[in-house]
């Protein structure tokens, strides 16, 4: 019998193994893109730490294995960013990015300040079929540099989570 994977909340002593899963899942991203200086694949430990301090993050584990994780928080136009849903390349494909958003989604919504969710992904990612698929709606578009372009996307919070709305 396999284990199954159970979502719970980020604490300061994943840190650690998030931002290797991190370094890890970012890789094809910095490919696709020719461009291994991105934030993602940039950042510290204790930037990291200190951003899962400012908001709230989630955690997938497989046994004690953190198989994916995702980030975000509120900020005072009641916005909550959600940022950095990441995968382990061998558990892809399973509906595991979808649980994730779902669950954060879900916490989120149930701060009243919280009235929309926002996140961004470069424009060639493969999150942004996720993300469509979850009601997200691109509302700006931005570029960094010749090979780089982002998508923001946004939905409204009171949307609910897409498992209530199915």
């Amino acid at each position: 019998m396999g284990m199954s994977v159970t979502i719970s909340a980020a604490s300061a002593q994943d840190a650690e193994q998030i931002l290797k899963l991190q370094y890890l899942c970012y890789q094809n991203e910095a490919e696709l893109y020719g461009d291994y200086s991105i934030e993602p694949l940039t950042q510290t430990l204790d930037d990291l730490r200190a951003e899962l301090d400012r908001g709230h993050g989630l955690v997938a584990r497989l046994g004690d294995e953190i198989v994916a994780s995702v980030r975000g928080s509120v900020d005072a136009s009641g916005t909550a960013r959600i940022a950095k849903l990441i995968v382990h390349p061998r558990m892809r494909r399973h509906g595991l990015g979808g649980r994730l958003l779902d669950a954060i989604e879900d916490h989120f919504a149930a701060q009243p300040e919280a009235r929309r969710f926002q996140l961004f992904t470069g424009r060639r990612s493969e999150g942004l079929r996720l993300y469509r698929s979850r009601g997200y709606a691109p509302v700006a578009t931005e570029e960094d540099g010749p090979r780089l372009r982002f998508v923001t996307l946004e939905k409204a919070a009171t949307a609910g989570a897409y498992a209530a709305s199915a």
